[in-house]
């Protein structure tokens, strides 16, 4: 699978190496703007360019765990659903209050740890094996 579909696409199974593997270059790249971007910028250009490369880091993280939760036999949208449980309060707390602060990163923490065990651990299913059983409401025909 080439690197452009690995990253941009939704459809599609990849196994432990290959999530791993796109797991770490992803992350690879924030560090490096991250630790980039206050070098080479002013204060504000940086915190930017920082804001954005971590939402651009989104959906290629959905897109893999996407891939990682169908070679897993589940769903493409409980990957995306990890993903966007384990970001999302981060960004949400700042709007809600202090007194939420420890409920949302209880959320956060375990969204994570579903996530490491369910994708980054378990093994996927057989490649043979149909991912569901499709069972019609039709009755058979006589």
């Amino acid at each position: 699978m080439s690197a452009i579909r690995l990253f941009t696409d939704l459809d599609g199974r990849i196994g432990l190496r290959q999530f791993w593997l796109g797991s770490i270059a992803l992350a690879l790249c924030l560090l490096a703007v991250q630790w980039g971007a206050p070098r080479l910028m002013d204060w504000h250009s940086a915190k930017m360019a920082v804001a954005f490369a971590n939402a651009f880091a989104l959906f290629p993280w959905a897109a893999l765990a996407a891939k990682r939760a169908t070679d897993r036999g589940g769903s493409s949208l409980f990957g995306i659903f990890l993903v966007c449980t384990i970001v999302l309060p981060r960004e949400v707390q700042p709007l809600l209050g202090y007194a939420w602060a420890p409920s949302l990163i209880a959320i956060s923490t375990m969204a994570w740890l579903v996530a490491l065990v369910d994708l980054g651990l378990m093994p996927g299913v057989d490649r043979d094996a149909p991912l569901a059983e499709h069972k019609g409401a039709a009755k058979p025909a006589r």
